[in-house]
C-alpha cells in the first residue's frame, strides 16, 4: 500500500486559538444545536463550547469557503435559523421498551440479557435530544429530572430528536451508487471523522491546504459533514487506506477480554445484545481492516477522551445519522 500524502489539514492550539470561542449560555448553545443540524457535530449540546465546538466551528467554516474563524458570521446564521433554544419534550410511552435500571455494569454479568438498555429515562431522554444528563438535570432540576416517566414533560435544546424506536435489530445499510462513493477521512490526533463527496469540487481557502492521496493525485472532494470520534489505543491504529464492508443497526458484540487488552482474540469471549449500552452503540460499520469498526457508544461522555482497542467511536445520535453519508464501499483514510 502506498503512502499517503496529506497536505496539512490539521488543528494546532494555534489555530484554534484564532476561533473566537462564542461565550457560554445561549450563544454557544445556539451555534451547537445549528452545527449539530448540520452534521458538524460540537458534541455534547450544554451552551459550553469546548474544543469539539471549536473545531466544528472551523470544519463549517471551511465547508462554507470561508475563514475559519469567522464564526460571528456563523453565529448570525445561526440566530436566522435557531430561533428558539428550548422545547418542551415528552417522555413517550415507548420509552418504557428501552428502560432497564437492573441492567448489569459489567460484560461479564450480562449473560442472558436480551436488551442492552438505558439505565434511566433521564439516559434516554439526553441521548434523544444530543445532550448529557447534568445539562438536563441543570434545566430542569434534579427532582423533575430524576422522577422522569412516561408522559413527563421535560426543557431539552431545541433539536431533531434521535429516535431509537426507528431503529431495526439486524437491519443492513447496503451499497449506494452515491454515497458508496463518498470518502471519510479519520483524523486520529485531533479525533474528527470527516466524510467527504467527491462529485463536488474541494473549496480552497486562502491560507489552507487541501488534501490529496499519492495515489490519486486529486482532492478527495467537499467536505459535506465531521463527528467527533474517539480513535483505539495508539498501538491498535492501523493507518492507512480501508473500505466500508458492512453497516449494520441494533448489532451485538463479543466481549473478549483479552482482545480488549491485547488486540488477540481469545475463546473466551461473552456474547452481549443490542441496545444502546451495547459497547459498540446502535450501529456498526466494518471496515477492510478485520475487526475495526466505526460505531456507537455506550458512554458519549468518553467520546474523545478514552480510547478503544482499535476501533473508531462516534456518540449514538451521530452514528444514526452515519448511513445518510457513508454506505459500504466507501473508502476511508485513517491517519
Amino acid at each position: 500500500m502506498r503512502l499517503l500524502i496529506f497536505l496539512i489539514f490539521t488543528f494546532p492550539a494555534v489555530l484554534l486559538a484564532e476561533v473566537d470561542a462564542p461565550k457560554r449560555g445561549d450563544d454557544g448553545l445556539r451555534i451547537q444545536i445549528y452545527l449539530d443540524q448540520k452534521c458538524f457535530g460540537p458534541g455534547f449540546l450544554d451552551g459550553k463550547p469546548g474544543n469539539f465546538t471549536l473545531r466544528a466551528v472551523y470544519s463549517y467554516n471551511r465547508f462554507r469557503g470561508r475563514p475559519p474563524g469567522a464564526w460571528d458570521i456563523l453565529l448570525k446564521e445561526a440566530e436566522e435559523e435557531v430561533k428558539v433554544l428550548y422545547a418542551t419534550a415528552v417522555v413517550p410511552s415507548l420509552a418504557k421498551d428501552f428502560i432497564n435500571p437492573g441492567l448489569p455494569r459489567k460484560y461479564e454479568d450480562v449473560g442472558g440479557i436480551k436488551l442492552m438498555a438505558y439505565r434511566s429515562y433521564l439516559e434516554f431522554m439526553a441521548e434523544r435530544y444530543h445532550t448529557s444528563e447534568s445539562f438536563l438535570i441543570e434545566l430542569n432540576g434534579k427532582a423533575k429530572a430524576y422522577g422522569l416517566r412516561p408522559g413527563s414533560m421535560l426543557k431539552v435544546p431545541n433539536i431533531e430528536p434521535f429516535r431509537i424506536e426507528n431503529l431495526a435489530v439486524g437491519r443492513m445499510h447496503k451499497e449506494d451508487e452515491k454515497l458508496s462513493k463518498h470518502n471519510i477521512v479519520i483524523d486520529t490526533k485531533n479525533k474528527q471523522l470527516f466524510v467527504y463527496d467527491p462529485s463536488q469540487p474541494t473549496i480552497v481557502i486562502p491560507g489552507t491546504a487541501m488534501i490529496v492521496s499519492e495515489e490519486e493525485q486529486e482532492p478527495l472532494g467537499k467536505m459535506i459533514a465531521m463527528f467527533p470520534t474517539t480513535p483505539g489505543r495508539e498501538q491498535f491504529i492501523h493507518r492507512g487506506t480501508w473500505k466500508v464492508v458492512n453497516c449494520v443497526e441494533f448489532p451485538s458484540w463479543r466481549y473478549d477480554k483479552q482482545l480488549l487488552k491485547t488486540g488477540k482474540r481469545s475463546k473466551n469471549a461473552i456474547q452481549v445484545a443490542h441496545g444502546p449500552n451495547n459497547p459498540v452503540g446502535i450501529l456498526w460499520c466494518g471496515l477492510s481492516k478485520s475487526g475495526i469498526g466505526i460505531h456507537g457508544t455506550s458512554s458519549p461522555r468518553t467520546i474523545g477522551r478514552s480510547q478503544s482497542a482499535g476501533c473508531y467511536r462516534l456518540s449514538n445520535w451521530d452514528a444514526a445519522r452515519f448511513p445518510q453519508y457513508v454506505r459500504p464501499g466507501a473508502k476511508v483514510i485513517v491517519r
